[in-house]
Formats: C-alpha cells, structure tokens, sequence
C-alpha cells in the first residue's frame, strides 16, 4: 500500500529555512503561520577534566511540518470529521467543514495544525498534494540546497536510508507513527545527560 513520507538528514541541515521559505511561499501562508518550522537544537558546556578543560557542546537543525502519520491523532479528534486521509497517505483538512475549535492542534504531537485568524478555520501541510498528483515531489524538498530532504513511499525510504526515526525535541514516533524518517545529527545528545533544548523558541 502507498504510503507517502518525507526523509530528513540532520547532518546535511545547515538551518537556512529555505524549506520553509518555500513552503511559506508556494502556498501564500499569511504572516504567523508556518506549515514548516526548523528547530535549532543546542546543548552541551565546558567541563574540567584534571588541569583541562573539555566540552560536549552540540547544534543541529531539525526541519519539521505535519508528519501525515499512518494513525493521525488529529483525525481521530476532530469533531467535525473534516480531516481525512487519502489512499496515499496524505492526511487533509477540508475547510469546508473546519469549525476552527482546535481540537486537531491541541492533541498532535508535532503542533501540526495551526489556526488561521483571517480564515477561521484550522491549516497544515497537505505534502503538496496537488504537485504530487501533477507528478511533482513538494516544495520543501525540491528547493533545499543541501538535499537534507528526499521524498517518497514510506517503504522505499526505509528500504533506501534504514528504518530511522527518533531525534530530539521529536516525540517518540511509536505515538501516532508519523510517516517520516530521519538520520540523527552525529552529534546528537543523550536526552537524559546532556539536556538538549530549542534555541529559537520563539520562530517555530
């Protein structure tokens, strides 16, 4: 069964945002809504070791948009059955029947659907679905310069990169099975240890 996802490569990320810009721009996104939001991880300090000092400093970029996940949470919760799932996976809110109540964005994980002001209604990523029917991949993932990003059959990407999927400030994947897989940065923290957080907060 077709099952679209998105591939991403932390360690090719060099956080220019020229996904989001383009996602942003290929769907006229007004002011404030973002459907793709890069995080910026960093973490780590100087430590003294005898007479020398050491660090595990860290930073990485982490490019995020609605995850379209085999069992979408989203769907589920919404009362107005205006979210549905294509044959291929693509998850899709109908703004048509959208009543704006924000069900959906306070129950995803990934803070996916975001409400806009001037619409009333609620709005995310739809992978680009009218390129992909056109035969086309997203926006996102044709105009990243680093190609951190690849798209495809969920199976294929696994089959094609392994089968990866946990990095942080993720949740873990087994909540609602996103389709996406993702290669870890080099150096990626220990969540327990050294205590990563998101430095631009305030952007995404």
């Amino acid at each position: 069964m077709l099952r679209l996802a998105f591939y991403f490569d932390a360690n090719a990320c060099s956080g220019c945002k020229t996904c989001q810009v383009s996602c942003k721009d290929k769907h006229d996104l007004p002011v404030g809504i973002l459907w793709r939001r890069v995080y910026e991880v960093t973490g780590g300090d100087w430590e003294k070791h005898g007479k020398a000092w050491k660090n595990n400093i860290f930073a990485y970029n982490v490019s995020m948009s609605c995850n379209h996940c085999e069992d979408p949470i989203c769907l589920k919760n919404c009362p107005a059955k205006a979210i549905t799932k294509r044959v291929d996976g693509i998850v899709e809110i109908n703004p048509n029947k959208c009543l704006g109540c924000r069900y959906c964005a306070w129950v995803c994980p990934y803070g996916a659907p975001q409400f806009n002001e001037g619409k009333g209604i609620m709005t995310k990523c739809d992978l680009c679905a009218d390129y992909i029917d056109e035969g086309k991949s997203p926006s996102c993932v044709d105009s990243c310069p680093m190609r951190a990003m690849d798209f495809g059959n969920y199976e294929e990407l696994v089959e094609k990169y392994g089968d990866r999927g946990d990095i942080f400030p993720l949740p873990n994947r087994h909540h609602t099975q996103p389709s996406l897989l993702v290669k870890p940065h080099r150096s990626s923290p220990d969540v327990q240890l050294e205590k990563p957080e998101v430095s631009n907060m305030e952007e995404v």
